[in-house]
């Protein structure tokens, strides 16, 4: 078992002895900016670190050049892609103004067994001996029999699919707590599982991102530009952590999207969640059934079918404080 002090925040631990991190956005969509303080913070302790998201982009589009692996896009600033939303494409281009490695690496949606075998392919290429995946919200901490489970689609296709994969610390990563109350996730019920992590061993903390660090100046600097670039389909995740990363409270709203809603932002969301990948992957007791999917959609039905089949879920509940 991994000896930890307080003086160093178990996340860095973990990765401590890591020389290549995959961090990827589980989600897609913009989940991969979340690993963004992450990855700065590694880039400081001398680290390789390489960015890649399940894409809900138009992959089609990519021209077979920038494949560098079948179900791998290898996504530059000059990728063809859609102009008003390509997140893989917009990230690159901000990494390149800061002159990073614009590379983000892209996943089309599938099942479980062309992710892995995207995933593999893509680890053995960069050499990857660490690999954390991002959740922008909280619904890949669910394990199923919650009263909601928010949008698992994604969330578990990427869990399901790097969970084997030994040899490799494997790590999650949630960011934004509480904004997946929008999608019915009941809070007190993502409190409860990690407590149950914690009696294994296997919640890793929480951490907040400075907002005076140069990673918290890295990420909120992204965000904006990816705001700026991505105007008609704005980041609504983001766009709450960066406000409460600016310390804003409670119903604040970054984007028209979140019109008629009423939102809570506050200093929890700016702050990184961390579980022990395997141990998440132990708790999820749908996940098995979607080992042998190809397609996203064989993965929503499986989750359809569990969720009309489950015993009664655990009733939501409210933190009572």
């Amino acid at each position: 078992m991994t000896s930890f002090s307080l003086a160093e925040p178990p996340l860095f631990t973990r990765l401590r002895d890591a020389s290549s991190v995959l961090i990827a956005g589980a989600g897609g969509g913009f989940d991969i900016y979340g690993g963004l303080p992450l990855a700065v913070a590694l880039e400081g302790l001398g680290k390789r670190v390489h960015l890649a998201n399940l894409s809900f982009s138009d992959l089609r589009r990519t021209p077979l050049e920038d494949w560098l692996l079948p179900g791998v896009a290898a996504v530059t600033p000059e990728t063809t892609g859609n102009d008003d939303y390509f997140p893989e494409r917009t990230l690159a281009r901000w990494l390149a103004s800061t002159g990073r490695e614009p590379i983000v690496y892209a996943f089309p949606k599938s099942g479980v067994r062309p992710l892995r075998a995207a995933y593999a392919g893509l680890i053995a290429h960069l050499g990857v001996d660490a690999l954390v995946l991002v959740d922008g919200g909280t619904d890949i901490l669910l394990r199923g029999d919650e009263a909601g489970l928010g949008t698992p689609q994604e969330d578990m296709t990427s869990l399901a699919a790097v969970a084997p994969f030994d040899g490799l610390t494997r790590l999650v990563v949630s960011i934004g707590f509480g904004i997946d109350a929008y999608h019915g996730v009941c809070h007190a019920h993502v409190l409860e599982n990690l407590a149950a992590l914690q009696q294994q061993h296997a919640f890793l903390g929480a951490l907040s991102i400075p907002r005076d660090s140069p990673e918290g100046a890295a990420y909120f600097a992204a965000v904006v530009h990816a705001l700026n670039e991505t105007p008609l389909r704005p980041t609504v995740v983001h766009s709450q952590i960066a406000s409460a990363l600016r310390g804003e409270f409670g119903d604040v709203h970054a984007t028209d999207r979140t019109a008629g809603s009423e939102l809570f932002v506050n200093p929890l969301m700016a702050m990184y969640l961390t579980v022990d990948l395997p141990a998440l992957a132990r708790m999820v007791d749908y996940l098995p059934l979607l080992e042998p999917t190809e397609h996203p959609y064989q993965v929503a039905q499986l989750i359809e079918a569990h969720l009309t089949s489950r015993p009664a879920p655990r009733p939501a509940t409210a933190i009572p404080h």
